[in-house]
């Protein structure tokens, strides 16, 4: 019978790329979700059977238990880009992991593979860096031997950066960024995918892996390099952070006042995040430890944000049409 690995928040974004490669490598997956309804798009990566959802709390011990049983490696992709009712930062962030690794690690699993950010510090200002760092202590307290990774901000057809500002762009004349100078290092989806299944398969030494693409740019240079893709011009204004945590303030406010009815489009956590460079550490491994070459944005990119063109798929036949000469 084929290896089993159980995939937390394994229909997510991230997860459903590893996901699919270990269906691929032959392994039996238990993708682990909240709502098992939204994760059936799981299910066709593998043969009948192969790859199934079920139902996981990351929060309760015995949730946990559950999905984790028979399981010969697990994979941690859970996480929060923003604080909703329970789900804060420290619930799925910090105690989240540790769950994971304490009840892996009582079970004899010998392999786990956990999803962390660059920018994880412990004495961090954001809540969202503080509680990744965490996280990652927690799983190397229960098993020391596991594989973190900590991607930079990650790019591919569900993304939820390129395709937001794509979708911005198709309104006004104007598009707003916060921390226009701030420097990332966007990684493609399926690489990160690569890397957790080589942390699965034993093909990479335990530790921490820096992940981030082949290059460097500031947010104002990826949102021109997105206009360009999606044949848009826009002048980018850059909102200074301490207007942005103005604004931030009074959407938090309006938030909380409504129940949780009204989101606004930044929060005060996003704002101090926005001030921090993400990319990889000098000092830090990465992609070449482990044996992969990073795909560049500009390959991939265009494959998806096409959408977002004036005239979607039909903008490159009329740019042609264009230069056809009349007889």
């Amino acid at each position: 019978m084929s290896n089993l690995v159980t995939i937390f928040g394994g229909s997510g974004f991230v997860g459903r790329y590893i996901a699919r490669r270990m269906a691929k490598e032959g392994w039996r997956v238990r993708v682990a979700v909240r709502n098992v309804n939204e994760a059936m798009h799981v299910k066709p990566y593998g043969v009948v059977g192969q790859v199934e959802p079920v139902f996981c709390n990351v929060r309760d011990d015995a949730s946990v238990a559950a999905v984790t049983q028979g399981a010969d490696a697990v994979v941690n992709c859970v996480g929060v880009l923003d604080e909703i009712g329970k789900n804060t930062f420290a619930a799925v962030q910090a105690d989240g992991p540790q769950r994971i690794a304490r009840i892996a690690a009582d079970m004899g699993v010998t392999r786990l593979v956990h999803l962390s950010a660059i920018g994880a510090d412990a004495q961090a200002r954001s809540d969202y860096a503080k509680t990744k760092a965490a996280g990652e202590a927690g799983v190397l307290k229960h098993m020391p031997g596991a594989v973190i990774l900590r991607p930079s901000i990650i790019f591919g057809p569900e993304d939820q950066f390129f395709n937001r500002f794509a979708g911005m762009a198709r309104f006004g004349p104007i598009l707003p960024v916060i921390g226009a100078n701030t420097r990332f290092q966007p990684v493609y989806v399926d690489d990160v995918a690569t890397a957790a299944v080589k942390g699965v398969l034993g093909q990479a030494q335990p530790g921490i892996y820096e992940l981030g693409g082949p290059d460097v740019h500031t947010f104002r240079e990826l949102m021109q390099q997105m206009l360009g893709i999606v044949r848009r011009r826009r002048l980018i204004i850059n909102i200074p952070f301490w207007a942005a945590r103005i604004m931030a303030a009074v959407f938090g406010l309006g938030r909380m006042l409504s129940l949780g009815l009204i989101k606004g489009p930044v929060t005060k956590d996003q704002v101090l995040n926005l001030a921090v460079d993400n990319v990889v550490a000098d000092d830090a491994q990465g992609f070449d430890a482990l044996g992969i070459t990073p795909t560049a944005m500009e390959a991939v990119l265009p494959d998806y944000l096409w959408r977002f063109r004036p005239s979607g798929q039909y903008d490159a036949i009329k740019e042609s049409a264009k230069n056809l000469k009349p007889e």
